[in-house]
């Protein structure tokens, strides 16, 4: 799958900083995400990624290296996917399509969802929830704004924090 950019403002530094920390990843799991996915990481190259952009050495993160990343994750968590992928299919990185390859990597319910905004107090009815994985396009689709996904990280954090640690 090859990623194109969209008209997000988050960084995605610090998209990639928060669900390494929320999930508790450690550099060697985070080179096995991508290791996954065929993509070259070098372990220096992923630490300048992961700096604040005040730090020195700090690297712009690409829409691409995210949505790799967000792909190994679901193969790091689910294991591989039977399914044939065209690679050759150019897919807009949105705030939508990162919560749901957070939520199928996490294998989260609905339910865990609605704990998971709660923890960042944010309340949605189930059909606003069910709106932000809807296909785009689709009537009841809801675009997912960066402060709903930012709270939705935060709310990840906090409930792996209580949680414990998660199990592979």
């Amino acid at each position: 799958m090859r990623l194109v950019k969209s008209n997000m403002t988050l960084t995605t530094n610090e998209i990639l900083y928060r669900i390494q920390k929320a999930l508790s990843l450690t550099t060697e799991d985070i080179l096995k995400t991508y290791k996954f996915e065929g993509y070259t990481m070098e372990p220096a190259h992923l630490e300048a990624l992961l700096k604040r952009r005040m730090d020195k050495g700090f690297l712009q993160c690409s829409y691409e290296e995210l949505g790799i990343f967000l792909d190994g994750l679901v193969t790091l968590k689910r294991g591989e996917s039977p399914k044939n992928r065209n690679d050759d299919e150019a897919v807009e990185l949105t705030n939508n399509l990162i919560l749901k390859k957070l939520r199928i990597a996490l294998e989260l319910k609905e339910a865990e969802i609605e704990i998971i905004f709660g923890l960042a107090d944010i309340t949605l009815s189930k059909q606003q929830l069910k709106s932000l994985f809807r296909k785009e396009g689709h009537k009841n689709f809801k675009s997912c704004s960066n402060d709903l996904l930012m709270s939705f990280l935060e709310g990840l954090d906090e409930f792996y924090y209580v949680g414990g640690d998660m199990e592979e």
